[in-house]
């Protein structure tokens, strides 16, 4: 009597593929218990103006970009879906840099259309990579920013809002960069920076909503609108980010 067991390396496939997932999903909730650790009892973070981001409706989350590896964005992201109950997206993902500069001619300006119009907070770091860059005796003074974010809030009519992130230049700072490993990586920059955080104490503070207007419509008015607008972002955050310095205490514990 022959008996049919099937597929063998089907069966075996699926088993695989069902024991990747579960250690998926247990490698992010490790990683989400280790965020919530960070936050609350290592950085010990101080939300600060939540009332300033719009309880629905889209909005451009402007922040500056803080620490050697990134882990503002990751911070904000959790920050914003904790205190505040509102998810914050990223048009490339967690710590990504929307970079649109024209409408029709970037597909991350159009990406970023496509958050707004479904009303959703966007975030972004207008500085780029050059955020990140910046040598330690430098840091919190912003970059120049890329006006592709202006792009977007004009043509959604989204305000634009600023969000100081301090404590992260502290928590991971940056001493140097390594080119060759970031060429073989296919990286931006690779930096020469701590593998864990230092203890700084965070503070993530909210400014002021910058209201929109309807867009420019010319290609030269919306043009000098973009810039315009990404100027006052611009200074509305380096204002938010000097007083906030201003006011810190304790840098450590």
């Amino acid at each position: 009597m022959s008996e049919d067991t099937g597929d063998p390396t089907g069966v075996a496939g699926d088993g695989l593929r069902q024991f990747g997932e579960r250690l998926g999903r247990m490698g992010e909730s490790a990683g989400d218990r280790l965020l919530d650790w960070l936050v609350d009892d290592y950085f010990r973070l101080d939300l600060l103006g939540p009332e300033n981001i719009p309880s629905e409706g889209p909005a451009v989350v402007v922040a500056n970009r803080s620490g050697a590896w990134g882990l503002d964005a990751l911070v904000l992201q959790k920050v914003f879906a904790r205190g505040i109950g509102r998810t914050l997206v990223y048009a490339h993902g967690p710590g990504a840099v929307p970079l649109g500069a024209a409408p029709g001619l970037e597909p991350e300006l159009e990406l970023e259309l496509e958050r707004l119009n479904a009303r959703e907070l966007l975030g972004v770091f207008p500085e780029g990579n050059s955020g990140p860059g910046t040598p330690f005796r430098g840091r919190y003074r912003l970059r120049p920013f890329d006006p592709g974010f202006a792009v977007s809030a004009l043509q959604s009519g989204a305000p634009v809002v600023p969000v100081a992130v301090v404590g992260a230049e502290e928590a991971v700072p940056g001493f140097g960069e390594i080119p060759f490993l970031a060429r073989l990586l296919d990286l931006p920059r690779f930096p020469v920076a701590p593998l864990f955080p230092f203890p700084a104490k965070w503070t993530v503070t909210i400014g002021e909503p910058i209201p929109v207007a309807a867009g420019p419509e010319t290609p030269a008015q919306r043009a000098d609108a973009a810039h315009g607008l990404c100027a006052r972002a611009r200074a509305a955050l380096q204002d938010l980010l000097d007083r906030e310095l201003g006011r810190r205490d304790d840098l450590f514990w």
